[in-house]
């Protein structure tokens, strides 16, 4: 009888040991659980699927600079999504004439001479002078709304931005957006700021 119950003690205490965590083992204190293959995985196809409709909504036609070769101009990818270029001026021409008859005039597709001013085309990259401070709810507003960096209080954003088509998306497809371009090589480039139209500004 004492045999047997040595026995069962020792594979009692033997049970406690073996099913007791070690303290290594144990997570640290303030440290987040592990993020698992299967949420990653999940990121990566999101992300993937914003690329995929960036490039097919042609946000790179007007959001991109472009660099001049023999046949034109050709995106440039090594500055995909930045925007206008802070130093490069908007086109030659009679702002007061394009104004009048209605016209719509670019020449590198990122600023738009048009009835409404001038419209530059924005930093779309993760760099903090694009979308890099963004919400997700300022992505939503800018699309859904139309409002200038998502903010409810703000001006319209302006021509050529399809924003009126591209507000059908679904919630899936703005989300997988914005994931993409929230993890963008960021590019520092401080868009200029909209300018109005000169007959508004000479009261004509």
């Amino acid at each position: 009888m004492k045999i047997y119950l040595l026995i069962s003690s020792l594979l009692f205490f033997s049970f406690l040991i073996l099913s007791t965590p070690r303290l290594k083992d144990l997570p640290e204190k303030g440290t987040k659980p592990a993020v698992t293959s299967s949420v990653l995985q999940g990121n990566q196809e999101q992300i993937k699927l914003g690329e995929r409709l960036v490039m097919i909504a042609a946000c790179h036609d007007c959001h991109t600079p472009k660099k001049m070769t023999d046949k034109g101009p050709v995106i440039d990818y090594s500055r995909a999504l930045s925007g206008h270029p802070a130093d490069m001026p908007p086109p030659d021409v009679n702002r007061k004439e394009v104004e009048q008859k209605g016209l719509a005039v670019t020449n590198t597709l990122t600023a738009w001479v048009g009835p409404w001013g001038i419209s530059y085309a924005a930093n779309l990259t993760s760099d903090a002078t694009g979308i890099g401070n963004w919400t997700e709810k300022q992505f939503f507003t800018a699309i859904r709304q139309g409002k200038y960096k998502g903010l409810e209080n703000s001006r319209s954003l302006l021509p050529p931005m399809p924003w009126d088509m591209y507000r059908n998306m679904t919630d899936e497809e703005l989300k997988a957006i914005f994931a993409y371009l929230k993890s963008t090589k960021p590019i520092r480039n401080i868009v200029p700021a909209a300018q109005p139209p000169v007959t508004a500004a000479h009261g004509k």
